[in-house]
């Protein structure tokens, strides 16, 4: 197998044959990044000095762009905490730790937005271990929008706290009720939750939001959407009202609607924007688009996988029967792979996270379920099989891979009529995704049936823009030499609309 080579050319005659027409990182540039080995704990933390090797490593464009020149105590971390991340090997915050944890220490209401992998649940956690009590149960509620990241939050906090008296439970669907009842009833501090499984849990007397001290929504692009938006209006109306408790809302993404609705659930509350340089992407993801048709999209799939070497891969897919679909067809191509998507029962999803989390995964065909607040080192590398409809799930997609420092890779298959959709995608994120091709790579013909178009590809036709309600009001006459008149009472043929239609007013008292 072939790996691509940061240092070759595109004119090197002895890589014409297998190596890419663009230049980009090694695959497993972000397997051997400096500090990339485990500790003896949680898979994917680093040792202390691992971690500082690694930032030391970096240049300074990029330890410019994600990490700020403080401390986290003289951020106002106290001890306990501080003992935990010096534990954990992490001594320097980044900007949205740096921005996002004095302001919650002083008390304020928080909107911060940063870019993907620069440690926002930290940012938000850590002065929530440093400020609550250990006789304030439920006194944090953190709501996040899957089931994967509730248990994800819940975990991170844990370690973050593991020298406090604080504790973090996860209450998700797909579990059983009793088993998250019984932690319950042990009075934990912080609630990280779904909102579904909340509403359930309050509405049968087992959770209490009255003494919420902390209200927290992370993702909360996703969570201030249609689909969230009353379920989250119903659970801050039964907490304590804004000024009363401190709400704090996180995410990569920030449209003006989504901060309208947060701040209408704040008060007076401070936005920590730490997106520099204009992008919303870290410059440690390096991200290419690869041209390909529509029914050679698994093909090339598997040439990328047999012909590079990456060391853990997400693929995203749009729909759950795509991912379903092309995990099988790489399975008959003996390629280890897994599926993870919505319709799976919850039991198997937890057991795939952990595969993932372990290292004994590589390759992981997923829906838009795993590109939210996903948190595993060593993902090297993130394929977007299907570009996403919306330009905002792509930030979240490539966000994977690159966490706190480490190089990642984001390939990209576009279909020829999907320029325009990449093309808002590069306006969204302020970074132009170069092209990248295989000249190893054979397309295919088009599938009997499918008209070629220009280049080769298939005929796509762009249906006539219709009026939907001119239409309605002054539907077209039928030509008189087009009317059968046999089919009209007498034979009388309708040459023009009536005189008068029901259009008229309604008339009231």
């Amino acid at each position: 197998m072939t790996s691509m080579n940061p240092s070759s050319s595109p004119s090197d005659p002895s890589h014409a044959s297998a190596a890419p027409t663009a230049s980009a990182p090694a695959s497993d540039a972000a397997a051997k990044a400096p500090g990339a080995e485990h500790s003896a704990g949680r898979p994917g933390h680093t040792h202390a000095a691992g971690h500082a090797a690694m930032i030391e490593g970096l240049s300074k464009d990029v330890k410019d762009d994600i990490f700020s020149g403080l401390t986290f105590a003289s951020l106002g971390v106290r001890d306990s905490v501080l003992k935990s991340l010096d534990a954990m090997g992490f001594s320097k915050p980044t900007k949205i730790q740096a921005g996002l944890i004095p302001a919650v220490l002083a008390g304020k209401d928080v909107i911060g937005q940063a870019k993907t992998g620069t440690g926002k649940t930290a940012a938000f956690g850590l002065p929530v271990l440093c400020k609550l009590t250990k006789e304030q149960a439920c006194g944090a509620l953190i709501l996040v929008p899957t089931r994967e990241l509730c248990l994800q939050v819940a975990a991170e906090l844990n370690e973050l706290g593991q020298f406090t008296p604080i504790r973090a439970i996860a209450v998700y669907g797909g579990d059983r009720i009793q088993t998250q009842v019984d932690q319950l009833k042990k009075g934990p501090q912080i609630i990280v939750s779904t909102p579904g499984r909340l509403m359930d849990m309050v509405e049968r007397g087992h959770i209490s939001l009255k003494n919420v001290k902390f209200a927290i929504l992370d993702e909360v692009d996703r969570m201030l959407d249609i689909g969230f938006r009353d379920d989250i209006r119903r659970i801050f109306g039964k907490c304590p009202p804004p000024g009363e408790r401190q709400t704090v809302f996180v995410s990569a993404t920030m449209t003006p609607e989504v901060e309208r609705l947060a701040r209408s659930h704040s008060k007076d509350a401070e936005k920590i924007v730490a997106v520099t340089a204009g992008a919303l992407t870290t410059a440690l993801v390096k991200q290419f688009y690869l041209p390909v048709q529509p029914w050679d999209k698994k093909k090339l799939l598997a040439h990328l996988l047999t012909h590079e070497e990456p060391a853990v891969t997400l693929v995203f897919c749009r729909m759950k029967r795509t991912v379903d679909d092309v995990c099988k067809y790489l399975q008959a191509k003996k390629l280890e792979v897994h599926a993870i998507h919505g319709d799976m029962y919850q039991r198997k999803r937890n057991k795939v996270i952990e595969q993932l989390q372990s290292g004994d995964l590589k390759v992981l065909i997923a829906s838009d379920l795993a590109s939210r607040g996903l948190d595993v080192e060593g993902i090297s590398h993130v394929i977007n099989y299907d570009l996403p409809d919306d330009p905002e799930v792509y930030v979240h997609r490539i966000g994977r891979t690159a966490r706190i420092g480490r190089e990642g890779v984001a390939w990209s298959f576009c279909t020829p009529e999907q320029g325009e959709l990449l093309t808002s995608i590069e306006m969204l994120i302020n970074t132009e995704i170069p092209k990248l091709e295989y000249p190893d790579f054979v397309p295919t013909p088009p599938p009997r049936g499918v008209p070629a178009g220009p280049g080769g590809g298939p005929e796509v036709k762009k249906p006539e823009p219709v009026n939907r309600i001119a239409a309605t009001m002054a539907p077209p006459v039928p030509a008189a030499s087009t009317v059968d008149p046999s089919k009209f009472p007498g034979g009388i043929v309708p040459s023009k609309l009536p005189a008068k239609r029901m259009f008229g007013r309604v008339k009231g008292r």
